[in-house]
């Protein structure tokens, strides 16, 4: 099945199923045959890399067929052979369907089975239609995210609240109301549709085109890392800020990831982060914590706060990088939106 076809909650599923840890990345195909001068006939749908374990997936729509074991089995056989030295793979099915005959097929040959749930059907790209205006750029989502806080205004309202000109303020209402996110009653507007509009801002600005590096710091716990980052880039005067996870967790009270940070850094200063805070790799260990690194696309070092000692950006802001990461987020992103109008 073509890769593109998946809705984000399709690949959040598979991977919560592989238990993948947080960095585990997902490789494109092509770039890791390359890599490792291979020309094979099959390729897999999807390729995780978690450590230095790989996982080739598999997915198929419907019934997984033995044809579907086969193929699986040929990939493994021909990825070994044709290099020795290849990291150790796991072939993985990912079906809506498999006959007790198949299963027990795949059990035998080592092959793991995840069986997704009939209700992950539809993709984003069928529930949100991308148009012509984005609802995620800066002006737009200041009048996307006044309207959340507010609830229900006029478009008036919204454009002089956050200054921006009623003609683009019409505009981006009538993008969410062609969208079906909002709806209007007399003069007034309101979201109507919340998931629609997290699902458009995750297809529109994946946070994934952001990412700029993964760090390997040496801390124990991610508040205490943020807090000695915050600490130490301020007395650098280095402009920074977390966001995500990081942000939407102190934001919200919601349980805070402890495996990794999220932060936004110019690129320019990205040299001076990992002198600072990378570890040697000899002196890392499964629990050592990630900084995930993001380049800003926009202004998001003016009007940050601060939060246990941690510099965050704003709350439209940590709202709308958090629909970014899509799925895997998703909880944290409707506390959130929640809380929204407290914050």
């Amino acid at each position: 099945m073509i890769l593109t076809e998946q809705s984000q909650e399709v690949v959040a599923f598979i991977r919560e199923a592989l238990d993948l840890s947080p960095r585990a990345a997902n490789i494109d195909t092509e770039d890791l045959y390359n890599l490792f001068s291979l020309e094979l006939p099959l390729q897999p749908d999807l390729v995780f890399r978690d450590y230095e374990r790989l996982y080739f997936v598999e997915i198929k729509s419907k019934i997984a067929s033995i044809d579907t074991i086969a193929r699986m089995q040929l990939l493994r056989e021909l990825w070994h052979r044709r290099g020795p030295d290849r990291p150790p793979v796991e072939m993985v099915i990912a079906a809506r369907a498999i006959r007790p005959r198949e299963e027990q097929l795949a059990r035998e040959l080592e092959i793991r089975v995840i069986k997704v749930p009939w209700t992950l059907t539809s993709p984003i790209k069928n529930d949100f239609r991308p148009s012509k205006s984005k609802i995620t750029t800066d002006k737009s989502w200041k009048i996307v995210s006044r309207l959340l806080k507010e609830k229900s205004t006029s478009i008036r309202q919204l454009a002089l609240q956050e200054n921006v000109s009623y003609g683009w303020a019409h505009k981006t209402v009538e993008t969410l109301m062609n969208q079906n996110i909002a709806k209007k009653n007399d003069s007034y507007v309101q979201i109507s549709d919340v998931k629609k509009l997290l699902n458009g801002i995750a297809w529109e600005r994946p946070m994934k085109n952001l990412n700029i590096a993964e760090i390997p710091m040496q801390f124990g716990d991610s508040i205490p890392a943020a807090r000695d980052i915050t600490h130490m880039l301020s007395d650098q005067k280095v402009p920074f800020a977390f966001t995500g996870y990081t942000a939407g967790g102190l934001y919200t009270g919601y349980a805070v990831r402890q495996d990794a940070v999220y932060l936004y850094l110019d690129r320019k200063d990205l040299d001076l982060f990992v002198e600072i805070f990378k570890e040697p790799s000899k002196e890392l260990n499964r629990n050592s914590i990630r900084a995930w690194i993001y380049a800003p696309d926009r202004d998001v070092f003016t009007n940050t706060q601060q939060k246990e000692g941690i510099t965050v950006v704003s709350p439209p802001q940590t709202l709308l990088d958090l629909a970014g990461f899509g799925y895997s987020a998703m909880d944290l992103t409707k506390a959130m939106v929640d809380r929204y109008d407290t914050l």
